[in-house]
This record gives C-alpha cells, sequence and structure tokens, in this order.
C-alpha cells in the first residue's frame, strides 16, 4: 500500500474525486451534493481507511495550495470588469458591507457568549466570514484558536454555498449585485466559487464584498470584540 501515499498520486486522486462529485452534481441538479463538502468527506474516509497520515496527504495538498494565490488573484478580473458600474455605486457598496461586517461578527458573539462559550472559543467564531488567512491572523490577534477558526471558515462557506441563494431568493432578494455582495460577504471565497458559476456580474460583486469585508473585518473584528467585554 506504500504506493498510495504517492505525492500526485493524492493529488490526482483529490483532483478526480472533486471532478466525479462536480460532475454528479451538474448532472442531477442537487444543490445538497456540494463537491467541496462530498470532497472532503471522501478524502477523510479514503485517508482513515488507508492509514495514510494527513501530514503525508499534506504534501500533495501543498502543490494545490500555491494555485490559490494566484486564483485568488484572477477573482480580480470579473472585477475589473465591472468596475464601472461598481464606481457608481460605491457608497451603498461600501455601507452595505459596513453593516454586515457588524452584524455578522456582534451577531456570531452574542450568540456564543449566550450559549456559554469562553472567550477563546468567542475569539476563535469572530472572524468566520472572512477568507482562512484573514480569519486566522484575527482569530490569533485577539486569542482565538486559530485551527478552530480555520474549522469554523469551511463550515460556514460550504454552509453559504448550499443554501446562500436559497435564502436569498426566500428573502425576495431578487438584484445580481445584492446577490453578489451577499454571497461574498457571507461565504467568502466558496460563497465567490459559487456565484461565479451563475455569471460574471455575480461573481464580481461576490469578489468585492470577499474583499472588502475581509478588510473591515481585520480592522473592526478586534474592537467590537474589546466593546462587548470579550477580550
Amino acid at each position: 500500500m506504500e504506493f498510495l501515499r504517492n505525492e500526485y498520486l493524492l493529488l490526482a486522486l483529490t483532483f478526480g474525486v472533486f471532478a466525479m462529485f462536480k460532475g454528479l452534481q451538474k448532472k442531477t441538479g442537487w444543490v445538497l451534493l456540494n463537491p467541496i463538502l462530498f470532497t472532503i468527506a471522501a478524502l477523510i474516509l479514503f485517508l482513515k481507511l488507508s492509514g495514510i497520515s494527513y501530514e503525508t496527504y499534506n504534501e500533495a495538498g501543498e502543490l494545490i495550495a500555491f494555485w490559490l494565490k494566484p486564483a485568488v488573484v484572477a477573482l480580480g478580473v470579473p472585477l475589473y470588469l465591472q468596475l464601472e458600474m461598481i464606481k457608481k455605486q460605491w457608497l451603498p457598496i461600501l455601507l452595505s458591507q459596513l453593516v454586515g461586517c457588524l452584524v455578522g461578527v456582534i451577531s456570531v458573539v452574542l450568540i456564543a457568549k449566550g450559549l456559554g462559550a469562553s472567550p477563546d472559543v468567542i475569539c476563535s467564531l469572530a472572524p468566520k466570514s472572512v477568507t482562512t488567512p484573514i480569519a486566522m491572523e484575527v482569530s490569533n490577534a485577539t486569542g482565538g484558536i486559530p485551527s478552530l477558526t480555520a474549522a469554523v471558515v469551511v463550515m460556514v462557506g460550504l454552509f453559504g454555498a448550499v443554501f446562500g441563494f436559497k435564502v436569498l431568493d426566500m428573502g425576495r432578494v431578487k438584484s445580481p449585485i445584492a446577490q453578489g455582495l451577499s454571497m461574498g460577504t457571507a461565504s467568502h471565497a466558496i460563497g465567490t466559487s459559487a456565484a461565479m458559476e451563475l455569471s460574471r456580474k455575480y461573481g464580481a460583486y461576490a469578489s468585492l464584498g470577499l474583499t472588502l469585508n475581509g478588510i473591515l473585518t481585520a480592522i473592526l473584528a478586534p474592537m467590537v470584540l474589546r466593546l462587548m467585554g470579550i477580550i
């Protein structure tokens, strides 16, 4: 079974499993059949059954992680294509992002505090809606647990990708701009990816929401936690 530990085989397996679930979702049309969620579950099961350690798999995973940075940069392309429209609406966009950021942080703090969570857990949950690198830095700076934050960020992103547009439709939010901004703000890169699948316009505003919410959360989350007496 030593051949299963080959990093290129593990890399090919990762892409293959993802492509399989992506194809199944497209064929069946089931929103719940999220390829990211099912790929994670399938790979965990494979690693457990084969006895391959996470460290071994992570060596292959680093080859994927290398391309995450240029992939994030590439999100700027649809943003640039919608730049003129964004300039005309900069004030409502900025205000909506500010409100979204504050509501996201304050609500999770109040819920976690009400359920009796410890301060370090609350600090870990506060940056749940931004990309993992920013969320982990905010968590670390405020006394949270970065590993817990990373797990929560993935869960939030997956939940948004699966149910985000459904919730927006239930709330009668029909504007592509509002939907795109909401997905990027609430579900970071995973939500942005889901928005990109609909159209470039959705993707552009989701990218903007992702970027602005990341900046605002990094600035405001520590202040909110301090004002609420958590740190």
